[in-house]
């Protein structure tokens, strides 16, 4: 693809470095911003700035926030005995938009994949099990995608809490195996949680 300017060029690059985005793609998108008032283009990179350096992530759930304590985490009126463990942030946001779920969150920020270069230690497994052992925690309900990858993060974690007195579930197979949470429907997604089953359970049907 040739390029009239350098800064066109350039511009485009780094817009095709986004995930799903090609340079057609890309030119496309830059050509539109050009084409907008300057104080949009303005805005878009003030908000990215402030996004890069002020963002925060929950010091209990890892989640993102903008303070140091998340509102789910703050919030008086979840429950706080049960912890849905997810893989990262989009996974958050599809639970809370079936509005069935009341408990709190623990975001591990992926999935076990030795393929990956992926271990335990990437994640945020040990902080999970430090809280797990305070004891506040009745029930942990895994809601990882059902793949080799999160079924493998589900087992790791459900052994690293043996000698707990802790319950685990995972969600229902209401949302098909292999498929990621944030494209389930909120009805179907709803139903999976409100009827999860034991995770001991789980591990026998497979």
């Amino acid at each position: 693809m040739d390029f009239s300017s350098k800064l066109l060029e350039n511009a485009v690059h780094e817009m095709s470095q986004l995930p799903g985005i090609g340079k057609r793609t890309a030119l496309r998108l830059v050509l539109h911003l050009l084409k907008q008032p300057s104080e949009q283009t303005t805005r878009l990179s003030e908000s990215l700035e402030k996004l890069r350096g002020e963002i925060k992530f929950c010091n209990s759930c890892h989640n993102i926030s903008d303070v140091e304590l998340c509102e789910i985490c703050a919030s008086p009126k979840r429950d706080e005995s049960l912890v849905c463990v997810v893989e990262d942030i989009r996974d958050v946001m599809a639970i809370e938009n079936t509005g069935q779920y009341k408990g709190l969150y623990h975001v591990l920020g992926g999935k076990i994949s030795p393929m990956e270069g992926v271990g335990p230690h990437d994640l945020t497994i040990t902080s999970l099990i430090g809280k797990a052992k305070l004891g506040q925690i009745k029930e942990l309900i895994f809601a990882l995608s059902s793949t080799m990858e999160g079924d493998t993060t589900n087992f790791y974690i459900y052994k690293q809490l043996e000698g707990l007195d802790i319950s685990t579930s995972t969600i229902a197979r209401g949302v098909a195996v292999g498929d990621e949470l944030e494209y389930a429907d909120e009805v179907t997604l709803g139903r999976s949680i409100i009827n999860r089953i034991p995770f001991e359970g789980s591990l026998k049907a497979n």
